[in-house]
């Protein structure tokens, strides 16, 4: 259980408070700028997280079922505080909540499908999703620390969009296959 790659997936659940908290007071530019720090090392530890379970043959089932839970809440919480803070608003929330929404419809369909022992696998446009919401949320959070750097808020919220295209194509490839699977 007290592996590396899963000590570094709870790193990342346990930092979510410290993120909130950097993130609380929308006019504080050294927060933000520190919230983007925070952000980047726990996007690290996910990468290395699970290349050395994979690497040291520690693949657990803790995280197998942290990993993506970790990923999920930090991606929810950054979206959630960007949105309470009006770093992101108006038509642009809509981005946001799609890639909430898929998030929640996914994760249910993954739970569904396990039961009935069908294994449903990430595909690469699901990755290339994930890498256009990284992006986004570090640009957006980045952009909230650097306002006299408009652009960096711009490639935020561009790449936000491009997720949420991307989550509506995946959403929908994923809901097609396990419809496969439903009475």
């Amino acid at each position: 259980m007290w592996t590396l790659p899963n000590i570094l997936t709870l790193s990342r659940i346990i930092a979510l408070p410290l993120l909130i908290a950097l993130m609380w007071w929308p006019n504080w530019a050294l927060g933000y700028i520190l919230a983007f720090l925070l952000y980047c090392l726990m996007g690290i530890t996910d990468y290395f997280d699970g290349m050395l379970a994979r690497s040291s043959g520690s693949v657990s089932r803790l995280g197998i079922f942290l990993d993506p839970i970790a990923d999920k809440i930090m991606v929810a919480t950054v979206i959630l505080m960007l949105v309470a803070n009006g770093d992101v608003e108006s038509w642009n929330v809509i981005a946001g909540l799609v890639i909430l929404l898929r998030e929640i419809a996914v994760s249910g369909l993954r739970e569904f499908l396990a039961g009935v022992q069908v294994s449903m696998p990430v595909s690469k446009l699901a990755k290339w999703k994930t890498t256009f919401q990284l992006i986004a949320l570090g640009a957006l959070i980045l952009g909230s620390g650097l306002p006299q750097w408009p652009f960096v808020h711009l490639v935020g919220l561009v790449s936000l969009w491009g997720a949420a295209v991307l989550t509506l194509i995946t959403g929908w490839d994923y809901l097609r296959i396990g419809m496969k699977h439903m009475d």
